[in-house]
């Protein structure tokens, strides 16, 4: 009960503060969380799944939001556009250059991606509002692939896979965009919308702390261990803090509520 109560007063001082105030306050809480997520996680993989896992976990929201109540008023059909392109791009590339357990996830992600897709295009469409769904979504492919094609790994017998690779990391980091423009427009949140964005938050937030960590375990080494030096990590890096930052002032705002 007492943490209960403690909760708005924190939440309230949190409001009243700058934003000199604030941006330290949420940079150490999440550097507090990268500390336990390190102290408690051995096994660096996990971060991974759990960014997968908590993907899926938003598509779920969406998938009940279009069932039970048919309708996909506050979504943003180029937000599950761009999602499609990255992880159709992802696919491609982890099914030439490694099979793994995130080859699997990336698939059923992309066929739940594509059936919201489909309801949104097809069966839903009259409750879309495609006139508040106005970013372009060049604004995010066409300097994606330029910086894939300028910045990418290298992986030895995969030609142009790791372009292919390297355009999917900085998709995903932007994709979200169209969704949060769409809030914007609409100047309100649904319910259902917003659950589903903070669960994109919660996977961007362990991807980058997958990042981080293995930085730190190997001393730096982990910037040069795909033969490209520090350049593709620092922009994969960089990707992830970019949405981290896109994703985070929501995220704020939602636990606040």
């Amino acid at each position: 009960m007492e943490k209960k109560k403690n909760l708005p007063v924190v939440v309230g001082w949190m409001r009243r503060q700058p934003m000199k105030v604030k941006v330290p306050v949420v940079a150490s809480v999440m550097v507090a969380c990268l500390v336990v997520l390190k102290l408690t996680v051995k096994n660096h993989a996990h971060f991974f799944v759990a960014s997968e896992l908590s993907h899926a976990v938003g598509l779920l929201v969406l998938g009940y939001k279009l069932i039970r109540q048919r309708t996909c008023s506050g979504l943003s059909l180029k937000t599950q556009e761009l999602t499609a392109i990255f992880l159709v791009a992802r696919f491609i590339s982890s099914t030439i250059i490694e099979w793994n357990i995130h080859t699997v996830l990336d698939f059923i992600t992309l066929a739940s991606t594509a059936w919201v897709i489909y309801m949104m295009r097809v069966k839903l469409r009259a409750t879309y509002a495609k006139n508040l769904d106005n970013f372009p979504i060049y604004y995010v492919l066409v300097p994606c692939v330029i910086l894939a094609v300028l910045v990418h790994p290298y992986i030895p017998n995969t030609r142009y896979m790791e372009m292919l690779f390297a355009f999917c990391v900085y998709a995903e980091a932007l994709s979200v965009l169209p969704q949060l423009r769409l809030m914007q427009n609409m100047k309100m949140i649904e319910p259902f919308t917003a659950h589903y964005v903070f669960a994109l938050g919660v996977a961007r937030f362990m991807a980058w702390a997958h990042w981080i960590i293995q930085t730190i375990d190997t001393g730096g080494a982990y910037f040069y261990l795909m033969g490209s030096g520090s350049f593709w990590f620092l922009a994969i890096f960089l990707s992830e803090v970019v949405q981290s930052f896109i994703l985070v002032d929501f995220c704020y705002y939602y636990i606040k509520r």
